[in-house]
């Protein structure tokens, strides 16, 4: 007759096998015998989580570590919390777990992923840091150090997490991807802009080129930075339209190292470029056939700054004003829209949430400021999250010229018009301070690189002013702060928009 041991051991075999089924007929067997028999409740937390079966995980898990706890179990346990999203559990372990397994690598890492996933980001780095003095070989744990050092504002300390962190995986292109953004976040750009060429759209982009002119388009073709004095570059679009706009402020300097420069951005922002005076010799709206192509070197838009070899505050090259309104477009919007002596106010509140959700701000947030007597709001958010303006427009009369514009062209000649700009993190924030329009920007508590760690100034536009959230989540002191603002404003118009930028427009 087989012993409790030999039942064990031969679930255990099946288990390993991944024949999940047989094993568990075989532990629940052995625990008619033994019901609190630890390791069995431990490994049947296991193999729930195998199947899983995630909530009957927790309860084997809990109870193997309530009969016998050691570290094993705890490892277990953890890893079924994560899986169920329990950060606050794990949290709630942490007493006993720096009381009796403080050389845990496991643990420490699993609390500080714990406390980051609950915004406890003092916490995150405390526990990062301790696991780091158990294993300082963990690549996977100096890249969760870098990223929380990065929420908090810690550039510096980013950048050196990500060095060791590259040390160990000095062949990883994403870890170089992400090194430069820590680089550039810290303002050093002289290495941090060729640490990005890592960029995994730059590589989508030049591999879509190759497809797209396999005659012209390659490798060998590819600008290096060399002379191009009597060359015609191609540079074509990469990433998003706020990025497509902040970049293009290259092009100017780039077309006085060029013989010909031959540009292509998204559609909706062709009727944009062609009023402005960036240098461009040819504009390409849409695909062109290989045939009827002709250039000696391509870039992907994003690789300028590297290429023409700017360092320090030469990066941030043309950040007042560099782009224009069509006039003819602008006083049409202004007689419909904007013939008014109040405050006119221009908001948007949403962007492409597929990449970020943090910077969406709810609509209703705004309803403080829309409130302020002597002010004139509109409405600039275009398709996703455009039905949220109805939560609005229930209360306040907001006028919805986003409803309207169809390309980005349209939305300088009504932006202009405007005596400041409230938005979220997006492409009308980098619209507005490409068009000299006064902005003020909201971000969330962990912000894109390129607004840097000191958000009082925006190095890349002189007309933007840069607000962040004091906590995860929290508009409201935001909000509170610029309702004092624009009462102020209402008053002495003049303060609120006292570093406007004269706009440009082009007949």
């Amino acid at each position: 007759m087989p012993t409790l041991n030999d039942i064990i051991n031969e679930g255990f075999g099946y288990h390993q096998s991944g024949r999940l089924e047989e094993a568990e007929n075989l532990y629940q067997e052995a625990l008619k015998e033994n019901p609190d028999n630890a390791e069995l409740c431990n490994l049947m937390g296991v193999l729930k989580l195998q199947q899983n079966k995630t909530f009957e995980a927790v309860e084997w898990a809990e109870k193997a570590v309530l009969l016998a706890p050691c570290e094993y179990y705890y490892e277990t346990l953890f890893q079924v919390y994560i899986r169920n999203c329990m950060y606050s559990r794990i949290i709630a372990c942490e007493k006993q777990i720096l009381k009796k397994y403080p050389k845990s690598f496991s643990l420490m890492f699993n609390m500080a992923l714990a406390c980051k996933n609950m915004n406890d980001f003092k916490n995150a780095i405390r526990f990062y840091e301790k696991a780091l003095k158990i294993n300082p070989a963990s690549d996977k744990c100096w890249f969760n150090l870098a990223h929380v050092y990065e929420i908090e504002g810690q550039a510096g300390n980013a950048v050196s997490a990500l060095k060791a962190c590259l040390d160990l995986k000095p062949d990883d292109e994403d870890i170089k991807y992400f090194y430069s953004i820590a680089l550039m976040r810290a303002k050093n750009y002289a290495k941090g802009l060729k640490y990005f060429e890592n960029r995994l759209c730059k590589k989508t982009a030049t591999a879509l080129m190759d497809k797209t002119y396999p005659n012209l388009a390659n490798e060998s073709t590819l600008w290096k930075g060399e002379n191009i004095k009597d060359k015609t570059i191609f540079v074509y679009y990469e990433a998003g339209f706020g990025d497509v706009i902040m970049f293009a402020r290259y092009l100017p300097l780039l077309k006085s190292k060029c013989k010909k420069l031959v540009f292509y951005p998204q559609r909706a922002l062709v009727p944009l470029f062609e009023k402005c005076s960036l240098g461009i010799d040819e504009l390409i709206d849409g695909y062109i056939p290989e045939k009827l192509m002709n250039f000696d070197v391509h870039t992907p838009l994003l690789s300028l700054p590297y290429l023409l070899g700017l360092k320090g505050d030469k990066v941030f090259k043309s950040s007042d004003g560099y782009l224009s309104a069509d006039a003819d477009l602008t006083n049409s919007y202004k007689e419909k829209y904007f013939d008014t002596d109040k405050l006119k106010i221009g908001i948007k509140w949403q962007g492409n949430t597929y990449y970020d959700k943090d910077r969406v701000i709810p609509a209703e947030a705004f309803s403080p400021l829309i409130e302020t007597e002597g002010t004139r709001f509109y409405s600039f958010q275009t398709f996703e999250g455009s039905e949220d303006i109805k939560k609005l427009n229930c209360k306040y009369n907001i006028t919805d010229i986003g409803s309207e514009l169809v390309d980005f062209g349209q939305t300088a000649a009504a932006l202009v018009n405007l005596d400041l700009v409230i938005c979220n993190d997006t492409s009308l924030a980098h619209l507005a301070g490409a068009l000299g329009v006064p902005c003020f920007v909201l971000l969330p508590y962990e912000t894109n690189w390129r607004w840097h760690d000191n958000t009082e100034h925006c190095d890349w536009y002189d007309s933007m002013k840069l607000y962040r959230q004091t906590s995860p989540g929290n508009w409201k002191d935001i909000f509170e702060e610029i309702s004092k603002i624009l009462q102020v404003g209402v008053e002495k118009k003049q303060e609120i928009i006292s570093y406007k930028r004269q706009v440009k427009v082009q007949a």
